[in-house]
């Protein structure tokens, strides 16, 4: 195991020896955060990064539920002191706990995500600010330092469960009297201060055909609520018996701060690659779209990061006019331009491509943009995104462009692009 101090070093990357012949390993899938256009603007290093990859482990790493019982001081009891004990302590009162012992599962891998970079914590998530965030800073976090864990089926990949909370350097989880807990039967449960919640698409992810489900929450012992009247409101939602806690391609898991993306590993296979992405790009360029002021040829980079080339296209959000770089047709009181092909006023932005693989719903030509960030999409993949609604604040939602996180502006939050191109 590699020694993890602050958030560069991974025991995932590391596992699979150093000789250099090593058998590749079954990709369960990977966890997406929502807002990155392919890699964090520091870079993607060790386990901080825009997505992570979630591989079988060389050993079992699971657990699962053993026995529980009362306790009078939590702090001193035997289980929470055992550094080599998985366990999760529910706070009743100052003087009552009840401890949950779990025992290792070798028909599982755990993976655990959160804001904290001690060695447990596999995929380091920090809050996601939406636009340009080269020197974006958070005073706060809202995330949780264990936020979240998640247990895959070693011998059928496709039951990935998710469950609130992970557990500490110490191999504990503690819910505190003031979080929300309550007691079924012999059975005990509760919920993080601020929440997982989970989104199951309505249909196949890949294909372009999906809907967008409703927010459930998801409890530390794995169970599905509908959500609290806020995001930390102490009272839990009602049961939801036919929905669970197994991911689908397409799951949304929003930790309050972040919104991560499940793409199962089946679901991948169908989704274009970078590679892809990069070919269709080229198509584009290869019909030598014009500015029609200019008259010179526009070139869509095929990286993230945009100079400010001459040929750079930027489009024309009212009316989708695909341009060059020009002073033509400028409100100087508002900033807004008039397209010279239509003369409809209004704001324009810099055409860029989405290249992150796993937000697009189907394969094709990115003949539609989001508005107002300009990020290239299929028309599938943005109508998709247009229409979920991602969590905001204590009990907001909002549509947001899945490679900017931008909120989404517009009666529709996207634009049919119009290029003036194959000319010869």
């Amino acid at each position: 195991m590699v020694k993890r101090t602050d958030g560069t070093e991974s025991p995932i990357l590391a596992e699979d020896g150093g000789d250099g012949h090593d058998k590749p390993r079954l990709r369960y899938g990977e966890l997406v955060i929502l807002g990155y256009n392919g890699y964090l603007p520091q870079g993607d290093r060790g386990r901080r990064r825009s997505k992570f990859v979630l591989h079988k482990r060389t050993e079992p790493s699971g657990v699962k539920r053993s026995k529980h019982y009362i306790v009078q001081s939590p702090q001193t009891s035997k289980a929470i002191l055992d550094a080599n004990q998985h366990s999760i302590s529910y706070t009743l009162s100052r003087n009552q706990a009840v401890i949950v012992e779990y025992k290792e599962d070798t028909e599982t891998d755990m993976f655990q995500v959160g804001r904290s970079s001690e060695s447990p914590i596999d995929f380091v998530v920090m809050d996601t600010l939406p636009g340009d965030k080269k020197d974006a800073k958070v005073m706060q976090s809202t995330i949780s330092r264990f936020a979240c864990r998640i247990l895959v089926n070693r011998c059928e990949p496709a039951k990935a469960k998710i469950f609130a909370a992970g557990f500490d350097s110490s191999r504990n989880i503690f819910l505190g009297e003031k979080a929300t807990k309550w007691q079924d039967n012999v059975e005990i449960d509760g919920l993080t201060t601020n929440g997982v919640l989970i989104m199951h698409p309505k249909g196949s992810f890949c294909g372009g055909n999906a809907k967008c489900g409703l927010w459930r929450e998801c409890s530390v012992g794995g169970d599905v609520f509908s959500l609290r009247e806020s995001r930390s409101a102490q009272q839990k939602g009602q049961p939801i018996y036919d929905e669970c806690n197994i991911l689908q391609d397409g799951t949304l898991i929003d930790l309050c701060g972040a919104t991560l993306l499940w793409r199962s590993a089946e679901g991948l296979q169908h989704s274009p690659t970078k590679h892809d992405l990069e070919k269709l790009i080229d198509a584009i360029n290869a019909g030598r779209p014009q500015c029609p002021v200019g008259l010179n040829t526009l070139v869509i980079p095929r990286k993230v990061n945009i100079s400010d080339q001459v040929n750079q296209p930027y489009v024309y959000l009212n009316c989708g006019h695909v341009q060059g770089h020009h002073d033509w047709g400028q409100d100087e009181n508002t900033g807004a331009r008039r397209c010279p092909m239509c003369l409809e006023l209004g704001p324009v932005v810099t055409l860029c491509m989405g290249l992150e693989p796993a937000f697009y719903v189907d394969v094709g030509a990115p003949t539609f943009a989001f508005n107002p960030c300009g990020h290239m999409a299929t028309e599938k993949t943005v109508k998709y995104w247009a229409n979920v609604e991602i969590p905001h604040g204590t009990n907001g939602f909002q549509a947001v462009c899945p490679f900017c996180a931008t909120p989404l502006d517009g009666a529709t939050g996207y634009i049919k692009l119009i290029f003036q191109d194959n000319l010869d």
